[in-house]
């Protein structure tokens, strides 16, 4: 890990995420922890700097989440981001209450003070706020900075202390002035350097990898995606040949990608690599399964079992080296309060309890887009690096209700010719992820002037940074005009199909 950590503490913010995200585009290294960790575990982490983040919450209500006061004499540089900025008042003898007026959206920010998180700011700027309560009075030693038409305390600084509280969100794009205010902070009142970067990690991946194995032999699950494709060349470039990769064919997959990955991986950049046949185990243990939840769990615990046979086989192994992302960590597992697991990750949380080999996860701290960067650091070629995202548990997941070899023929089929009209009209690279997903309803349709009662394929395209959140992305017509024509006159078994337009959230990219 970098030598400097900027610890977020959650309290459940929407836009928690972002903030950690915006601090490593900064090039420091940030932790999304929950807002009431201890005082002691926050110790442990060694942190340069702290920022709370916002919350649902009201602080002044029983049951809202509170910080350990402890932080609060650690004397670390402190940033309070809305709920941050009332907790932390209240915790040092401010007032908060309900606003008589809310306010949400974009507002004028007026300094009313200099101070060193606005440096290079223009005095009054548009900021984005979004809260109900406010902070009525300043506790001692605190002095006000600015304020806004609605909100009178809307940035305050500790007299003494590098500790510095503001109303708005600095993280999202509608401040235009955040990240220079984040920046301030980091650099400008915490003093960091700024020691986060890809080349960096890559090192000390590469030295943590070694260290963890020493000189054992270590299986990575390999399924020709991003993430699995990165962390099986960052071991091989750690271990050589003490690295075995394992690719599962679970029967899950796109059309050609057991050919593709064999040859890219296996045959060009020469790892050690074995196939796995395994499609009838796995389909045979997700008959008659339509719970997303259940797949996702019996496929994790599947993929556990070969790989533990694998190890048997191939003789000593203690470890099992997976592309576990921080997206999938926080969806699995959130940390903050009063919100929930979204889905699991079958390589999180769909993990059996009891696994014979030591998990190696070194992308646990990145996101999707960091991991990208990785890739290219590593010398991967682009068309490599830059392939769509696909979910660990493959086509299970976009084949709604139970799975079958029928409707995965179907599905696969349907999703390459939607990627070979985006290749073709050049919108593959312009959008983050794309994909088909065949829904568990028929309907009425005519074909060759008799009628039909088919399947129903809907595609989904979005547009994001790190998967945490999307937008669904504004394809040409003639783009979906012509893969639909194409998915219902070439696909047995399809005569309709839907293009999905909703964002994340409200809805997650995956349909399951």
């Amino acid at each position: 890990m970098p030598r400097e950590r900027v610890l977020i503490l959650d309290f459940g913010s929407q836009y928690t995420q972002l903030i950690a995200r915006r601090v490593r585009e900064l090039g420091v290294f940030s932790e999304i922890v929950s807002g009431t960790t201890p005082l002691v575990e926050i110790k442990r982490r060694r942190p340069s700097a702290l920022i709370l983040s916002g919350s649902p919450a009201s602080g002044y209500r029983s049951e809202a989440p509170l910080p350990d006061p402890g932080i609060y004499a650690l004397g670390k540089p402190l940033l309070g981001i809305c709920y941050g900025f009332q907790v932390t008042q209240q915790l040092m003898g401010g007032t908060v209450a309900k606003a008589p007026r809310a306010e949400y959206g974009s507002a004028i920010f007026a300094l009313d003070r200099p101070s060193p998180l606005f440096r290079g700011v223009p005095r009054r700027f548009r900021a984005w706020m979004s809260h109900g309560d406010e902070v009525r009075a300043l506790g001692p030693g605190w002095e006000r900075v600015a304020h806004t038409t609605n909100c009178r305390f809307a940035a305050a600084r500790h007299a003494t202390l590098p500790y510095h509280l503001i109303q708005f969100h600095p993280e999202v794009a509608h401040s235009p002035f955040g990240k220079k205010v984040l920046s301030n902070f980091l650099f400008g009142v915490a003093k960091l350097a700024g020691d986060w970067t890809m080349k960096g990690f890559l090192r000390q991946a590469v030295a943590g990898i070694r260290r963890e194995v020493g000189e054992g032999h270590l299986l990575c699950a390999l399924s020709g995606g991003v993430d699995s494709t990165v962390v099986a060349t960052l071991c091989h470039r750690a271990l050589g040949k003490r690295l075995t990769c394992v690719l599962v064919d679970h029967g899950l997959m796109r059309e050609g990608e057991i050919e593709e990955v064999r040859g890219e991986l296996g045959e060009k950049r020469g790892l050690r690599l074995v196939v796995v046949d395994a499609r009838q185990r796995f389909l045979s243990k997700l008959e008659s399964v339509i719970d997303p939840e259940r797949k996702r769990k019996i496929i994790g615990s599947e993929f556990i079992a070969v790989f533990e046979e694998q190890a048997q086989e191939i003789g000593p192994v203690e470890f099992l080296a997976q592309g576990t992302l921080y997206p999938d960590v926080i969806e699995s597992a959130s940390a903050g309060w009063g919100a929930q697991v979204i889905k699991t990750h079958h390589n999180v949380g769909g993990l059996p309890e009891r696994m014979r080999l030591k998990l190696v996860e070194p992308l646990r701290w990145l996101f999707k887009d960091e991991v990208r960067v990785l890739g290219r650091e590593l010398g991967l070629p682009a068309h490599l690096v830059d392939r769509h995202p696909f979910p660990g548990p493959g086509l299970a997941v976009r084949t709604l209700g139970a799975v079958n070899s029928a409707d995965l023929e179907i599905l696969r089929r349907a999703d390459a010719i939607f990627i070979e009209e985006l290749r073709r009209a050049r919108w593959y690279h312009r959008t983050w992820q794309a994909f088909a997903v065949l829904l568990p309803i028929q309907t009425v349709g005519v074909k060759g002037d008799e009628r039909s009662y088919e399947r129903v394929i809907a595609l989904r395209a979005v547009d994001s940074t790190d998967g945490m959140t999307a937008d669904w992305t504004r394809l040409p017509d003639a783009v979906l005009a012509r893969a639909a024509s194409r998915i219902a006159n070439e696909v047995r078994g399809v005569n309709r199909v839907v293009f999905d337009c909703t964002s994340k959230p409200p809805a997650t990219i995956e349909w399951e």
